[in-house]
């Protein structure tokens, strides 16, 4: 079993010269990137378990690439590995430092070396982390340490770089439910269930346990992947909830549908933004907490769930349910520039409070703090917004991203269609739109209607990738 598999230190400020690795250290803290891997017992629990001895060594995870599932190299009668990497800082000096991974790996149960320019599976989370940044004196510094003139870019690039992923058994995936999703392959549908008197589309529709879940039994023939649950409306100007009053809503419905045998491989998700109705909702069954917030409207909600170690649906608006369409949340430079920004700083504190990019979904809140034109850039911008993440973090830009358009208020004005629920085959418009540019997971009403048009987007997209 291999943990932690190569360690490449530099402190802030230090200098490289471009033909050797020595480094020069000039400050007390150092910067350090360490690659992990497992492919032994509970690959995820071993990364847990590293990443917490580290920290309990005094090494400060700031940053983490995505999580990949890869086929054993050279020796190929074994396992699949995962791996991945982290960013670091300590005050461990690098002797120190190799001597405390050293120490880590044997606890574990570490056993073989690696050539690291030969191993697409260490470069592509160090990729991650590292990217494509030449403006900074830290960052050149990594880059240096390859054989490459071009640095470590250059030899992603001549293992084959992004062109990868999905091929010779390397994947990116997503822990959740005791399994590893491949996002990457189809679209992911998410049912939508409100459990609310005042939502805008089906408020009271299914206030009863046997109407919910007569409906989630529905939306799962239909073929919805996730059920998203929801017992607090955030239609603009909704009453607010406290969290008891949410979760005597959410929780007998919550264990009714989760006994449906229809959801046996499906997963739930649960719409809030407070802590309390998180942590009680992940110990009643659901295996993702969606966060219209991305954390603004409860501050303990980020180290909930880096302490439940779930998925996180991190979704982008300005204010809240009550203040999201005021004049001043709807002023924007460039939507997509400003959405891309904001909405990294949320995954950005999230991650430093111990949620880790592999456990990342983000949403761009189509409907959240837009109007009907920023709505159409947003759908329309989808690979912008990826971008202008990536120049920030690679790892955060290739996370799941999800869409929410549906029957939105936007569709019913371009429509001429006051009445949402006659809005699904605009959102199956809008759907079409999101998957050809790029989403991965859509949240809709209308299960049926809108998986047709996914599935078809979804072989456009297969056909797309056998002809290029």
């Amino acid at each position: 079993m291999n943990i932690i598999k190569q360690l490449v230190p530099i402190a802030n400020g230090a200098r490289a010269a471009k033909n050797s690795c020595k480094v020069e250290v000039n400050s007390e803290e150092h910067e350090v990137v360490i690659a992990l891997g497992s492919n032994v017992g509970n690959r995820l629990q071993n990364f847990e378990d590293a990443l917490e001895r580290m920290k309990k060594s005094g090494i400060q995870i700031t940053r983490h690439g995505c999580l990949y599932e890869t086929e054993p190299a050279y020796v190929t009668d074994q396992p699949h590995f995962l791996n991945s990497a982290v960013r670091a800082i300590t005050k461990l000096d690098p002797h120190k430092l190799l001597g405390t991974l050293k120490e880590i790996e044997r606890d574990m149960g570490r056993t073989a070396g690696i050539r690291i320019w030969e191993r697409p599976f260490v470069m592509g989370p160090l990729i991650d982390l590292l990217g494509r940044e030449t403006d900074n004196d830290t960052i050149k510094s990594w880059h240096l340490l390859s054989r490459y003139s071009g640095g470590l870019f250059e030899a992603w690039e001549k293992l084959g770089g992004e062109l990868l992923i999905g091929k010779d058994g390397m994947k990116r995936v997503l822990p959740i439910a005791n399994r590893l999703w491949d996002w990457s392959t189809k679209t992911s549908i998410m049912g939508i269930l409100n459990v609310t008197p005042d939502s805008f589309s089906d408020g009271g529709k299914f206030l009863s346990i046997d109407s919910a879940v007569s409906h989630v039994q529905s939306m799962l023939t239909d073929g919805a992947d996730i059920i998203d649950l929801g017992a607090q409306s955030t239609r603009p100007m909704a009453t607010k909830l406290s969290p008891e009053q949410e979760l005597d809503r959410l929780i007998p419905v919550l264990e009714a549908v989760k006994n449906i045998p229809e959801m046996d491989g499906k997963l739930i998700s649960v719409d809030t933004f407070y802590s309390q109705v998180a942590l009680e909702a992940v110990k009643n069954g659901s295996h993702v907490i969606n966060d219209v917030s991305a954390g603004q409207l409860d501050s303990n909600m980020r180290n909930v769930i880096a302490a439940l170690k779930i998925p996180y649906i991190a979704m982008h608006m300005r204010g809240d349910p009550s203040t999201m369409q005021n004049h001043e949340n709807l002023m924007y430079d460039d939507v997509c520039v400003d959405v891309a920004s904001e909405m990294y700083a949320r995954v950005r504190d999230a991650e430093l409070s111990g949620v880790p990019a592999w456990r990342m979904i983000i949403d761009p809140g189509i409907g959240f703090s837009k109007n009907t034109e920023h709505n159409l850039d947003i759908l329309m911008g989808l690979r912008d917004i990826r971008s202008e993440i990536g120049k920030k973090s690679l790892a955060v830009s290739r996370a799941p991203l999800l869409i929410g358009p549906s029957r939105k208020r936007f569709l019913g004005e371009i429509c001429g269609q006051p009445n949402a629920a006659e809005r699904d085959m605009a959102t199956a418009a809008s759907v079409t739109a999101g998957v050809l540019g790029g989403a991965n997971i859509v949240r809709v009403h209308n299960v049926r209607a809108n998986g047709d048009a996914v599935k078809l987007c979804d072989a456009m997209l297969q056909r797309r990738g056998k002809c290029s």
